[in-house]
């Protein structure tokens, strides 16, 4: 997604991966990967809610709320009427979205709600966006909501340890969460390294960034973490 050509493209927040870039202090590397990137970074209003409005109103995150505030002043984050789409339309195909998610899997006769209106509202844009025929990706850290969309078989397993349950899963939705892409945060700053934009220079710089995603909550794994390293190291 980050080169050099005249398409129009964007990257989706969730703001899974936006809290843990504020969390972990990466918010000027994240300007910086911004510059280098020939499109937009772009949040629903619903993620807005979750990230600046609904903090703000907390102490503890007002703080990180703010910061991620600045970021939209400054237009390094841009709501979806940057690229003409409406709100309303996002709004409207939130709840479409919604429905069939949280409709899919049951457990103990009833359904699950494996996603919320903000995690929503990032496939309706993207929904809408293909309708348009803009190149675009969702950077999410949290594992659901990419297992809907990758490996819906293996969010049925997942359920079921977690609710100590047996989950039915309701395929007939299968196909319209199948034309997502998705990238976490862990990608997104193993990238900016790779161009430099990470200015703290260590030979451990990259390992600590990516194990500090991690342990806030993106979810990757010890062996794709060692495999980016080894990428690294081979380059």
């Amino acid at each position: 997604m980050i080169k050099n050509n005249s398409a129009t493209k964007v990257i989706i927040f969730d703001s899974s991966s936006l809290i843990n870039f504020t969390m972990n202090g990466l918010l000027e590397e994240f300007g910086e990967l911004k510059k280098r990137f020939d499109g937009k970074f772009i949040i629903t209003k619903e993620v807005s809610a979750e990230v600046i409005d609904k903090p703000m109103t907390i102490p503890r995150f007002k703080l990180e709320a703010l910061k991620i505030k600045k970021l939209i002043d400054e237009k390094i984050i841009e709501l979806p009427s940057a690229i003409g789409i409406d709100d309303r339309e996002v709004t409207k195909k939130t709840m479409e979205v919604k429905d069939k998610a949280n409709n899919m899997f049951f457990g103990r006769g009833n359904a699950i709600q494996i996603i919320h209106s903000g995690e929503a509202s990032c496939l309706a844009l993207s929904i809408l966006l293909n309708e348009k025929k803009i190149d675009n990706v969702l950077s999410v850290d949290e594992r659901t909501l990419r297992m809907l969309g990758e490996k819906p078989e293996n969010l049925s397993i997942f359920l079921g340890r977690k609710l100590h349950a047996d989950i039915q899963m309701h395929d007939e939705n299968l196909s319209y969460f199948q034309n997502f892409r998705f990238i976490r945060s862990t990608e997104l700053m193993y990238v900016a390294y790779k161009k430099g934009i990470v200015k703290l220079k260590n030979h451990n710089v990259l390992d600590a960034i990516l194990y500090a995603l991690k342990l806030n909550g993106c979810s990757i794994s010890d062996e794709e973490i060692s495999e980016m390293k080894r990428m690294n190291n081979n380059k």
